[in-house]
């Protein structure tokens, strides 16, 4: 921060005059001791700001602005000063005392009634929603006012309407401390966490006997016992944290990749362990392979510009990117928004697009988090209507691309305070956020607390397990894909772990999906996931095993279906139809076989001639989307080959599980004849 801003910052009340420290000025008062010290209070904050800590210190210029009001108590410039210093330091209820005071002098020294403004904006911020109604009403009266003032006004007023409605509809809240494993005496805030919720990554500001340089900001991340319990947080690596800022993390589903926010130093330049920026804070990514993190590259693609960019967050499937923008203007911070955007096939991230007015607004807007059902969007902003300050939002993404109209989350996970910082669970149940509320262990600390029903995202799951070769038990980096069966849209893609052939994907629930593992040189791996029923929300743990390109090794389409005892296929059947033929494109040395099959209910002659005709149909699709029939054969295996036998479905406790068995020996299969 620069001299220029602090001399801007001393006019934010004080705009009846030049914010110009040197401008000829006339005072509302004679008594020449009081001017003295007015201006000298006036010039204060320049002369006591520190660039190590950001920070300005009011006191001195307070402490003279009081002389100066001892001098002569009916001194409106004065009163109004130091009204805004208060307000600097959190003192805003000796800053309404001032304003009012100022008001009561004289009434009609500002044409524009800009005081009426600020003193409304004061009172909605400690939460005198009444008097706040009066003073906006008055000022919004006065003729010469200013547009930009008016528009803050009726929406102060919308707001305070709100406030009241809100604490008056209150709802049970109680934020749990997630104790000393997490929190310390330093500040704790912008949360993230892993979709089966075991890896907590945070940031923790740092005071300045650590670093020469001041303050700073790192990462510190816990993981979660079998019980449940945090584990007391360590640093991350030296190549991630440094001596300079990092902060607002978001990792991605499984926990692989992290993208976040770094700053250079005072020169503007230097972002610290060589990384390059372009601009102000720019985002940075880094990937997790096996155990270590390797060094962070600035974003590629076009989301970095000379504005800030920070507080990103990244999407379930991780494709698409949130983040927030500040836009400067002579040198000051503007306007902060929401933008997104996408990662491109080149491995580049778009230009970045503005989200509509519908979240934006002319004021600002930050701390967001896209949860990972996809569509659930919450956010902080003070230009919609709110208790005062920072309230959390939240939005839902429609299926046409649009957003639902911002939702307060209400009183009392908002007050007339900031809030920010919030997460929300995969589960949608746990919500974790920051505060500086009394008991803490700091000045903010990391809570928790269930989130009210009506206010829950779609509730997410997730699946885990490991990729490995059949034959020899290698691990293997498969390529996931995770495909929902009624739109064909990829809800999830990545890849597992190269070392270790480890992953874990997000499962939003109330859909029904496809899954498909691929790597080169194997059969790709199908599996059907139905989690649109209320019992199906449980995390899954399973093993993909991939299969060479072996002749006579059957592989199974789970994702093929036909309704009972026909044979033209369903529509949810192209998903996975079409990564078969994606498969043989990139194979085209492979001649297979399509195997249809039933099971033993029915007449066995007519079975037989119906998974015939499956499997024909099957090969027909195929012949459709460019493969050559010369490559194509298909049989019809009736009920013969059962994956589970009758004695075993006899033994089944429930029609459920015996029908489930059923459908295993109702199935499509592949196999290579010629390689």
């Amino acid at each position: 921060m620069n001299k220029v801003i602090v001399s801007i910052i001393v006019c934010t009340f004080f705009t009846l005059f030049s914010c110009s420290t040197t401008a000829q000025m006339r005072y509302s008062t004679s008594n020449k001791k009081a001017i003295k010290l007015f201006e000298e209070a006036l010039a204060s904050p320049n002369q006591h700001y520190s660039v190590q800590t950001g920070q300005i210190d009011y006191s001195e210029g307070i402490g003279m602005l009081q002389d100066a009001l001892k001098k002569d108590s009916n001194f409106m410039e004065a009163h109004q000063l130091i009204a805004d210093y208060y307000t600097s330091t959190g003192r805003g209820e000796e800053a309404i005392k001032h304003l009012r005071r100022a008001i009561e002098i004289n009434p009609r020294s500002d044409p524009s009634g800009s005081t009426y403004y600020f003193l409304a904006d004061l009172l909605f911020k400690y939460g005198h929603y009444d008097e706040a109604i009066q003073d906006a009403t008055t000022y919004l009266k006065y003729p010469n006012k200013n547009d930009t003032y008016a528009q803050k006004a009726n929406l102060l007023i919308e707001s305070c309407d709100f406030a009241k409605y809100s604490m008056a509809h209150s709802y049970n809240f109680n934020p749990i401390n997630l104790g000393p494993a997490i929190n310390t005496k330093n500040p704790e805030y912008f949360p993230t966490i892993t979709v089966d919720g075991k890896i907590l990554l945070f940031t923790r500001r740092l005071p300045a006997p650590t670093n020469p340089l001041g303050a700073q900001e790192d990462f510190f991340v816990s993981t979660a016992d079998e019980n449940g319990q945090w584990q007391t947080a360590v640093p991350m690596p030296r190549n991630i944290n440094t001596d300079r800022n990092e902060g607002a993390p978001t990792f991605s589903a499984d926990g692989k990749s992290l993208v976040f926010v770094a700053c250079p130093d005072v020169t503007g330049r230097d972002y610290g362990e060589g990384r390059v920026g372009r601009g102000s804070c720019d985002l940075f990514i880094t990937k997790r392979i096996g155990s270590s993190w390797v060094n962070p590259q600035n974003l590629p693609g076009m989301v970095n510009t000379r504005n800030w960019e920070t507080q990103p967050s990244l999407s379930a499937d991780g494709k698409t990117l949130y983040f927030v923008r500040g836009v400067y203007d002579e040198n000051r911070l503007k306007q902060q928004d929401i933008y997104r955007s996408y990662l491109q096939d080149d491995g580049l991230w778009s230009a970045a697009e503005r989200l509509s007015n519908v979240i934006n607004t002319p004021m600002n807007e930050e701390s967001v988090q896209i949860h990972p059902d996809g569509k659930t969007l919450y956010f902080s902003s003070d230009g919609h209507p709110g208790l005062g300050g920072l309230d959390i939002f939240m939005s839902t993404l429609n299926d046409d691309g649009t957003w639902t109209t911002p939702v307060n989350l209400g009183y009392p996970i908002n007050t007339n305070s900031n809030e920010n910082s919030l997460l929300v669970g995969p589960d949608g149940e746990i919500a974790f956020f920051a505060s500086d509320r009394q008991g803490g262990y700091g000045n903010l600390d990391l809570y928790y607390f269930e989130m009210p029903e009506h206010l829950r995202p779609t509730r997410t799951i997730y699946m885990d397990g490991t990729v490995f070769d059949l034959a020899t038990r290698d691990p293997l980096a498969g390529h996931f894909q995770l495909i929902d069966l009624k739109t064909g849209n990829i809800v999830v893609e990545s890849d597992a772990d190269r070392v270790n052939g480890s992953f874990l994907v997000s499962l939003p629930t109330k859909r029904d999906y496809a899954l498909n593992v691929s790597y080169p040189g194997y059969n790709f791996f199908s599996k059907n996931f139905t989690l649109t029923e209320p019992e199906n929300d449980e995390p899954y743990h399973i093993s993909v095993p991939l299969q060479a390109l072996i002749v006579d090794a059957s592989v199974t389409l789970e994702n093929v279906f036909f309704d009972l005892g026909k044979y033209s296929l369903r529509k949810e059947s192209e998903v996975e139809l079409n990564k078969l033929v994606d498969f043989l494109k990139k194979n085209e040395q492979l001649k297979i076989e399509i195997g249809g099959y039933t099971d033993t209910r029915g007449d066995a002659t007519e079975n037989q001639i119906l998974s015939e005709n499956r499997a024909k149909s099957v090969c027909e699709y195929l012949i459709s989307k460019g493969i050559a029939a010369e490559r194509l054969s298909y049989k019809g295996y009736g009920e013969t080959h059962p994956k589970i036998s009758d004695e075993e479905i006899a033994k089944m406790l429930t029609d459920k599980e015996k029908e489930a068995a059923h459908q295993q020996n109702r199935r499509t299969e592949y196999k290579i004849i010629k390689n």
